[in-house]
């Protein structure tokens, strides 16, 4: 079995990322592997926008949501003696997590499992990590109720 001594542990805050955090965790726990959390503030969204008050509060808003998200994934290693280093980075999610994967063995993610006309419309991160990404990737498909 590979050895994964770098982990990367992307999120984007919601409740449909906490079952990829824990499983996540819990391997990096059995290999003794060391855990980066990652949070993008997707700035795709703000492209065409002029930077006005409202852009710049939705943006401290975001980047305040991405501190809390990696914060818990700091804390959820701390409980089972895992170190977390946690990471705030802008762009595209999908962009920066493929980059950042050539510098770890393994990257662990969630993903909502969206199908038809949803999938199409919104994408996927996770399947464009999947795609383009420079190491492993385990994909932990969540429900839409939050169970795996």
């Amino acid at each position: 079995m590979n050895s994964f001594k770098k982990i990367l542990i992307p999120t984007d805050g919601s409740e449909y990322t906490k079952t990829a955090i824990a499983k996540g965790l819990a391997l990096a726990k059995s290999m003794d592997a060391e855990v980066t959390a990652m949070y993008v503030v997707d700035q795709t969204s703000f492209i065409n926008f002029p930077m006005d008050s409202t852009i710049v509060s939705v943006y401290s808003l975001l980047e305040k949501e991405g501190k809390e998200a990696v914060d818990y994934i700091v804390a959820e290693g701390q409980k089972i003696g895992v170190k977390v280093i946690p990471v705030i980075e802008e762009g595209a999610p999908a962009r920066k997590i493929t980059e950042a994967s050539k510098n770890f063995d393994l990257i662990v993610m969630g993903t909502l499992g969206r199908t038809g006309v949803s999938k199409i419309l919104l994408g996927s991160v996770a399947e464009k990590v999947v795609r383009y990404a420079q190491c492993p990737v385990m994909v932990i498909r969540t429900d839409m109720e939050g169970e795996p």
